[in-house]
């Protein structure tokens, strides 16, 4: 009875309004740097571009954008992605529904139809912001993400937003959600580049490149908050898997 009423509507929307309202006042009580200073100004040659950020650091991101800035989100099909959305509507940001993974896999998440959305999203000049693991695989990044880059020929910048005071759940993605009042971290990486010949060996290296490049800027933030990444050990596990 609980799952049912939680995917009506009228839940859904409440419960998208009161998150929106919560990092709304997280927001407006943390003290954030930027590193770069002003990186929006510095990204602003490259606009549009492809946001990367880990899956479990996605419901901060948002703080990253100013007010009425073009911007689409990748968001899952499943029923959990309905509160998301809200928010991200909230929030100003369009939503964009669907998933990657193994190919018919895929094909039933809407990551086909999705991948061709972003596209076009870039080419009308909106910013997309997607996560770029596999799915249910934290720290670890697909193909599609470096795709989308070949096929838009926009650039990828890994980005992490982070805070000192949070909530760390023990989540598959080592998820994290700001509290109030603390200090909090945006950083940009280096642009990601992937030209539109490509072969596999290079949307391979350009795949790793991301990996590498979200790591970088995540262990950044956190040391700027006086803090340490809670999915590091997921990303020592990957280097270590991958190193063997």
């Amino acid at each position: 009875m609980l799952k049912k009423l939680g995917r009506t509507r009228p839940v859904q929307e409440t419960a998208g309004f009161l998150a929106s309202v919560y990092l709304r006042l997280v927001k407006a009580t943390n003290r954030f740097v930027q590193d770069p200073p002003d990186f929006l100004d510095a990204i602003g040659p490259d606009l549009p571009v492809i946001a990367a950020m880990w899956h479990g650091q996605h419901l901060m991101i948002h703080y990253a954008w100013p007010k009425g800035a073009r911007v689409s989100a990748l968001i899952s099909r499943h029923r959990d992605g309905e509160i998301n959305a809200v928010i991200l509507r909230r929030f100003g940001v369009r939503a964009i529904r669907g998933s990657g993974g193994e190919a018919s896999k895929s094909r039933r998440r809407g990551g086909g139809a999705a991948l061709l959305s972003m596209t076009r999203a870039l080419r009308e000049g909106q910013t997309i912001v997607m996560t770029a693991d596999v799915p249910k695989v934290a720290r670890q990044a697909g193909l599609g993400i470096v795709a989308l880059a070949r096929l838009s020929g926009r650039p990828i910048y890994p980005i992490a937003v982070v805070t000192s005071r949070r909530y760390d759940f023990k989540s598959w993605d080592r998820a994290s959600l700001g509290k109030p009042f603390g200090n909090g971290a945006m950083v940009l990486g280096d642009p990601i580049r992937v030209d539109r010949d490509a072969d596999a060996d290079a949307l391979e290296r350009a795949r790793r490149a991301v990996e590498d490049g979200l790591d970088a800027v995540h262990t950044r933030a956190y040391a700027l908050v006086g803090g340490r990444d809670p999915g590091q050990a997921l990303a020592d596990m990957r280097r270590a898997g991958t190193a063997q």
